[in-house]
């Protein structure tokens, strides 16, 4: 076993891997290439690829939760949820191999995935306090906002937007035909 080698290590390996290379590149044999080890030596780390998959999985929420919180900070109500909601989509942007990640693990009903995903839709729902929601209306809202800046981002990591409207533009409109369709505080 590589002296100083965690499973902290591998699992960035192969959040590194993802980025460079595609999600789907990110295989046992692939990651111990890239650790310069043996394919076996990462047993001592990972449960097998299903289990490097899900590793990566939290990771990558950890990743997008993190950065969704740092935009909400200091902001609430329309100012938070355009700044999630833009920072979702530059997450997207910035990371395309990562956030494919947070949707292809193994089992996404998996325990510790849910964990960390509830982090997000915590943070959603803290921002949703803002409008005067009834607590199942507040969690369609949060699933149409996530509905929202994933549909958008994986469209435009398809390059799927070809007319020659500015995509800033259509993300500031979707977003604000979002909010408008929240109840206003009294």
């Amino acid at each position: 076993m590589r002296q100083g080698l965690d499973q902290t290590a591998v699992v960035k390996t192969a959040a590194l891997l993802a980025e460079r290379d595609g999600y789907e590149s990110v295989t046992l044999a692939s990651v111990a290439k890239e650790l310069g080890i043996k394919t076996p030596s990462l047993y001592n780390h990972v449960k097998g690829l299903k289990g490097l998959r899900k590793d990566l999985a939290c990771y990558a929420i950890e990743q997008l939760a993190h950065r969704l919180t740092l935009s909400a900070v200091g902001r609430s109500g329309d100012e938070a949820i355009l700044s999630v909601g833009f920072s979702y989509i530059q997450f997207v942007r910035d990371h395309p191999g990562l956030y494919e990640a947070t949707f292809r693990a193994p089992d996404l009903s998996d325990p510790d995935i849910m964990r960390k995903g509830d982090q997000i839709v915590q943070l959603l729902i803290v921002i949703l306090n803002y409008y005067p929601l009834a607590d199942t209306d507040r969690i369609h809202a949060v699933r149409a906002l996530r509905s929202l800046v994933h549909g958008f981002a994986m469209i435009e990591m398809n390059r799927g937007f070809n007319l020659s409207v500015d995509n800033e533009e259509t993300i500031q409109f979707m977003l604000k035909t979002f909010i408008n369709g929240l109840p206003k505080q009294l």
